[in-house]
């Protein structure tokens, strides 16, 4: 079983489809109640090869998906972040174009996620054309819609969406969105 080549580059990550035998890999990683407290917490291996399972298909099918990203120093992997079709039970826009993330905490405040994102976004908007991206989250999830304004998204209140799977104790869900044309624009 070979792992894949990574698709996406920056100067300190890569990102790669997610291969067989990766949901033990995330399921180790990335699934520690710190990590997934704002995504309805820890998940069982299962959930996480189904995850990964449908991830493989999108690829398949339309050419992205999550991606696992990697430390290019350590080679290490330091969280997930890609694309997919909004499907959230609830969600007002499904379809749409929906990038999400999740990093490692001991890696937390490096950068990481928004160096990740930002290439994503690129990944979107120049590869795959989509005329906007989505980025869903909980209202407590500060650090979650602080990046999403920061990389030029905007808040969508009128996608917000009630839904629990993410956050129980906050079942609104707030929508931020971007499209190709403010992208461009933000980029010169």
């Amino acid at each position: 079983m070979s792992t894949p080549e990574p698709i996406l580059e920056t100067e300190r990550l890569l990102l790669r489809p997610i291969g067989p035998g990766d949901a033990e890999l995330q399921f180790r990683t990335l699934n520690t109640p710190t990590i997934m407290g704002h995504l309805g917490g820890p998940l069982t291996l299962e959930a996480i090869a189904e995850k990964h399972a449908k991830s493989s298909d999108l690829f398949a099918r339309e050419g992205f998906s999550f991606l696992f990203v990697i430390e290019r120093e350590t080679g290490e992997l330091v969280g997930h972040c890609g694309l997919k079709r909004v499907d959230a039970e609830g969600a007002k826009n499904p379809g749409d174009f929906e990038i999400g993330w999740i990093i490692r905490d001991d890696r937390w405040r490096r950068g990481y996620a928004r160096e990740a994102v930002e290439a994503v976004l690129r990944w979107a908007f120049v590869t795959h054309d989509a005329p906007h991206v989505v980025a869903l989250t909980s209202k407590r999830n500060k650090a979650s819609w602080g990046l999403m304004e920061r990389v030029g998204m905007r808040r969508r209140e009128d996608l917000d969406f009630a839904n629990a799977d993410f956050d129980p104790e906050e079942p609104t869900i707030i929508v931020y969105s971007i499209t190709q044309r403010e992208w461009r624009l933000a980029r010169g």
